[in-house]
């Protein structure tokens, strides 16, 4: 699959592409195959994103996964940029356990553009899957003005 990658201060992020749609973006990316014109739009949107000049991205996405994975990033994505949720909260809408969240969250495909990291613990952070764990989710909080929350 054709791949941009694009250096950011939260690292390289390789996004991925296949049959139209952005499927998976990745830390330590690299620019691979053919730069389609949806790969440029998605490399310029996290450029933008990185640079403070962008807070929802406007891509087509592509989840694989279960019907619950597609659930949770349905309810990820629509949590406003310097917003946050908890695994509960996402819990309470699907009427699930918020392990289950937790462990979807933690599978999300496409970090960043499906803003996993703005999920956090009832008591805490949570996890992160991304480069550099709970501080890359640190790091994107703080970008996204949310770091009061973490005080």
């Amino acid at each position: 699959m054709p791949m941009i990658a694009v250096e950011t201060q939260f690292g390289c992020l390789g996004i991925e592409e296949e049959d139209g749609a952005i499927t998976s973006l990745v830390w330590d990316g690299h620019t691979t195959g053919e730069k389609t014109p949806l790969l440029i739009e998605a490399g310029l949107q996290i450029r933008a994103y990185a640079e403070g000049r962008l807070q929802k991205f406007d891509l087509p996405l592509r989840v694989v996964g279960s019907e619950f994975q597609k659930q949770v990033c349905d309810l990820m994505s629509a949590i406003p940029f310097g917003d946050t949720r908890t695994y509960g909260d996402i819990a309470q809408d699907l009427g699930c356990p918020a392990q289950a969240v937790g462990q979807a969250c933690g599978a999300n495909p496409i970090p960043v553009i499906i803003p996993c990291h703005r999920v956090l613990a009832a008591s805490g952070l949570g996890g992160f899957s991304g480069q550099g764990g709970v501080e890359g989710k640190v790091a994107l909080l703080r970008h996204e003005g949310a770091a009061s929350l973490l005080i």
